[in-house]
């Protein structure tokens, strides 16, 4: 008995004998085979092997941080859940490739008036089985149970790469966020003691003015310079608020006995970052692995709409004993069994399997261009990303010595102002743009390492982007 079912389940594995999915091909990469003319090809452009986040931001503060979003985003709790929707999906649909088997047992009594029955006396019946049982099981002769699972897979495993697409740009979003409020602290406090210095300044010409050294418009010009910088520090202090409160967004917990941080200028981000071949580069980014999974996806969807017009054949059959007193069911010759095959052969539709295989196809041409933007956009931003790491690093260099010769300036100006060579109008130029520049200083710094974060998501970020590649 448990034999014969055996067999039927055996076939029915073997049943899928043609997969009418188009066979698929990886489309042409849609950008150039190079990066941009202005981007440096060094000995940076040699494969390597990417580096994880934990290595490659040194800052410990930041890395702390990086864990806490990892765990407690809730952008990133709703990504990890669909990967887990998307898994049970694919463990429904892939359910359906293979047989049921319930087991059952059942007793039945039955009374029937005299009138009804053929002796013409009322009879009591009764009825035990025990079975086991395949309720309803199509043979996938056209693969079309096989093309949906196949689908429901590449839904899966899209979601989880999107799930890690997700996931780098988070850790690119939290330095960047960190590397924001580094900045609006540094540039607040380079606000507050120039603020300090203008209280200074204006109380010693004042002091000037009385003793009849200075007159009204010196006065009033550092009057002016000192309210330009009180201006300034309640402006900062905005920024640095805000900053504050969007990365608390971003991490959202607690940031509590966190270890120190590291000023902007000792963040030592690595900025030599390896950029491989546009080929290499673009086909390691877990977005545009997701792509090419949504396509194999409607990919799939082809095959199993192609199938709709073919002949569905199915089965249903149990296996077990019977008998009219429960005692006698394992007995000799109470063995029963039934096999219904069924076949059902689609003639009239209203033209819904042509719709329906006119849209499969239709969504992989959009597929199929989806994915190609996806690496359009990918090429994109890694060229964008790869030029901001080098110019932002020839800027930075640029303004260190502007800043060098501007605090020289500044050292001239007030040295002549003091000799009474000078006026009080060239040390408050000079001390404007000293300023200025020390912002612009801390901000193409805060852009650099920003670029930097960018850049190491773009490429695809580290290790933690490796794992479970599939496909």
């Amino acid at each position: 008995m448990l034999r014969s079912l055996s067999l039927v389940a055996v076939a029915a594995l073997l049943s899928a004998c043609s997969v009418m999915a188009p066979r698929y091909e990886r489309p042409a990469l849609s950008v150039p085979e190079v990066w941009p003319a202005e981007i440096q090809v060094d000995a940076r452009t040699v494969a390597a092997k990417p580096v994880a986040w934990q290595s490659f931001f040194p800052d410990e503060r930041l890395r702390a941080l990086i864990q806490l979003a990892q765990v407690n985003n809730r952008d990133m709790r709703i990504a990890t859940a669909r990967v887990l929707e998307a898994q049970a999906l694919y463990g429904i649909q892939r359910a359906d490739r293979l047989p049921s088997l319930n087991a059952g047992g059942s007793v039945a009594r039955s009374r029937t008036p005299g009138d009804l029955s053929a002796t013409g006396s009322s009879v009591i019946g009764q009825r035990a089985d025990v079975n086991v049982a395949i309720p309803s099981f199509e043979l996938d002769f056209w693969g079309r149970v096989a093309s949906l699972s196949d689908a429901a897979k590449a839904s899966y495993l899209a979601t989880e790469e999107a799930e890690r697409s997700f996931r780098l740009s988070l850790i690119a979003n939290v330095a960047d966020a960190y590397l924001a409020l580094a900045e609006a602290s540094e540039r607040l406090q380079l606000a507050q003691a120039t603020l300090k210095t203008r209280a200074q300044t204006r109380e010693l010409v004042d002091q000037r003015r009385k003793g009849g050294l200075a007159g009204d418009l010196d006065y009033l010009q550092a009057d002016a310079a000192y309210e330009g910088a009180r201006a300034e520090v309640a402006s900062l202090t905005r920024q640095q608020s805000a900053a504050r409160n969007y990365l608390s967004t971003l991490v959202g917990a607690a940031q509590d006995n966190l270890p120190p941080g590291r000023s902007l200028a000792g963040q030592g981000i690595d900025l030599n970052q390896q950029a491989e071949l546009p080929s290499q580069v673009l086909l390691r980014r877990p977005d545009v692995r997701a792509a090419e999974q949504r396509l194999l996806a409607a990919n799939a969807n082809i095959g199993a709409a192609r199938a709709a017009f073919f002949p569905r054949i199915g089965f249903t059959g149990s296996t077990g004993f019977a008998s009219r007193e429960i005692d006698g069911l394992f007995k000799s010759g109470s063995e029963a069994w039934s096999f219904t095959p069924t076949i059902s052969l689609p003639i009239f539709q209203g033209g819904r399997n042509k719709a329906n295989l006119d849209l499969a196809t239709v969504r992989k041409d959009i597929a199929i261009a989806e994915y190609e933007k996806t690496l359009q956009q990918a090429f994109r931003e890694v060229a964008d990303q790869l030029v901001a790491r080098d110019q932002l690093a020839a800027q930075l260099q640029a303004v260190e010595a502007q800043e060098r010769s501007q605090q020289r300036a500044t050292v001239i100006a007030e040295a002549r102002y003091a000799q009474g060579v000078g006026s009080f109008l060239e040390v408050l130029d000079a001390q404007r743009q000293l300023f200025a520049v020390q912002q612009n200083l801390i901000q193409v710094r805060r852009s650099m390492w920003s670029a930097a974060a960018q850049l190491y998501k773009a490429l695809g970020g580290g290790d933690e982007a490796e794992i479970g590649k599939k496909g």
